[in-house]
């Protein structure tokens, strides 16, 4: 099958492609807050001389990351290498926080463990400029088709489908996806069981097996503080007081800079094994294709909701909302107090003509409080 309306660029297409790009003014300028102290004529020198995408990734995307992470976070981490063969691809499902950074910092973290990156899949809806597509495909994403109508919705599955078995079994290359069309905006993470039954279109054989030929390793993404939080409970009202309402694409481009540029605090990935195995093992037992795919939806879920890391103001969101001081050992008061004022400072960046600031507080405690929930379930 041909895959040149979807797949991240070849190696020789990156020079045109940056060739491009240095020549869209609205991306130098970008770069040119990225890179202050830098003219822009040395800019586009520099950009213009990266032969492949690994290189354009380590040597423009990987120092714009580092100063994120040591000035927006109090670091990040990737556990859980000892649960993988890191010579084999994989297909690593995970929850999704951040439209950028997920993604991102995953790669930056298999640089720094000298493990080879991941492509991206990347919902064409944050195309808002046309040059944002030669971006992420000389960042080595490819583009997940949206807003499409329902045969448009079949066809693309399954071309997608082909290629992600394609990049994994062909170009040993691993992916990352996310395990649902966007972010979950209450951070209480689950796996779309489309997304299998998209992943098993590409496959010639049983669900079971055509899933378990991707390697699909669930990944945990924990980030201590989202900076989206109240960009998200603001859209939690929108939607409330209109349910027809719609985020336009400044909206997304508001969440994608407000993601980037606030703090996070710390920031952990936990890789949770290959579930090859596990599927396998499900197909014998589960003849149902659908009561099949809702099985591996749960156990990605599990994995997931496993390899959470939890922070102190997640079991501070628990006790608020639950009342029964469960975990109130485990905090100060001072550290309450704190979690406190900021969730205060946060919902009063809101702006809402009727703004509910009870309702947007108890889904600010939802956010921080749904992946210790789900832990706890899933643990048991």
């Amino acid at each position: 099958m041909n895959f040149d309306d979807i797949r991240c660029y070849n190696n020789d297409e990156i020079p045109a492609a940056l060739e491009r790009l240095s020549n869209e003014k609205q991306f130098m300028k970008v770069l040119s807050t990225v890179y202050p102290l830098l003219p822009k004529e040395a800019i586009k020198q520099r950009l213009t001389s990266y032969k492949t995408n690994i290189e354009f990734q380590k040597k423009m995307v990987y120092p714009f990351l580092k100063d994120i992470e040591a000035n927006l976070t109090k670091g990040i981490e990737l556990k859980g290498l000892e649960n993988i063969d890191t010579s084999k691809p994989y297909l690593y499902i995970s929850n999704h926080r951040d439209i950028i950074l997920d993604s991102a910092f995953l790669c930056i973290q298999l640089i720094d463990k000298g493990i080879d990156t991941v492509e991206i899949a990347i919902g064409d809806n944050l195309l808002v400029f046309p040059w944002i597509e030669d971006l992420v495909r000389v960042n080595k994403s490819f583009i997940v088709k949206r807003g499409l109508s329902a045969r448009q919705v079949l066809e693309s599955s399954q071309h997608l489908s082909a290629y992600m078995a394609h990049t994994i079994n062909e170009k040993q290359q691993s992916i990352w996806l996310a395990q649902r069309e966007g972010r979950a905006k209450d951070a209480n993470d689950r796996t779309q069981e489309s997304l299998l039954k998209m992943l098993n279109m590409g496959g010639k054989t049983t669900v079971a097996e055509n899933l378990a030929a991707l390697n699909i390793c669930p990944l945990s993404i924990s980030y201590e503080y989202d900076p989206c939080d109240y960009l998200k409970a603001k859209e939690f009202q929108q939607k409330r007081d209109n349910p027809d309402y719609k985020k336009a694409p400044q909206d997304d481009l508001l969440n994608m800079q407000t993601g980037v540029m606030g703090y996070k605090g710390k920031v952990i990935y936990t890789i949770n094994g290959c579930i090859n195995d596990a599927i396998l093992s499900l197909g014998t037992s589960i003849h149902n294709k659908a009561e099949l795919y809702t099985a591996v939806a749960q156990l990605i879920d599990k994995q997931i909701h496993t390899g959470y890391t939890i922070f102190g103001i997640n079991k501070i969101a628990f006790d608020i909302l639950d009342g029964k001081g469960r975990f109130e050992k485990e905090y100060s008061l001072i550290e309450k107090l704190d979690f406190e004022r900021y969730l205060e400072k946060q919902t009063q960046k809101i702006s809402l003509e009727n703004r509910d600031d009870d309702f947007i507080m108890r889904k600010m405690l939802e956010m921080y409080a749904n992946p210790l929930i789900n832990q706890l379930e899933a643990v048991k």
